[in-house]
């Protein structure tokens, strides 16, 4: 179950900050969050699926401590991505 390739590059155009960003943790949140609901519609099907699950709270691990990192380093950044994605945020 891998990420069509052009959701993945309109992801990255639309969230990225300069022409040629992959890497920023924009970026980064915007590819994980696409793929953490693609993995939580899967197990709403296939609730036995445990390697799924795993890798499910494996990725929301990640975008847990990026989102920390955003938010640490550039709040503005943080809260204009939190709304652009609908994640919920902790408040400063």
């Amino acid at each position: 179950m891998r990420m069509e390739k052009e959701l993945k590059s309109s992801l990255i155009t639309e969230f990225s900050r300069h022409e040629g960003d992959t890497g920023s943790p924009e970026v980064q949140i915007a590819l994980l969050s696409s793929r953490i609901k693609q993995l939580t519609d899967h197990l709403r099907v296939h609730k036995h699926d445990e390697s799924s699950r795993r890798g499910l709270l494996k990725l929301v691990g990640q975008r847990r401590r990026l989102l920390n990192y955003l938010r640490r380093t550039d709040y503005e950044r943080y809260l204009a991505l939190t709304d652009r994605l609908s994640i919920r945020r902790k408040v400063k």
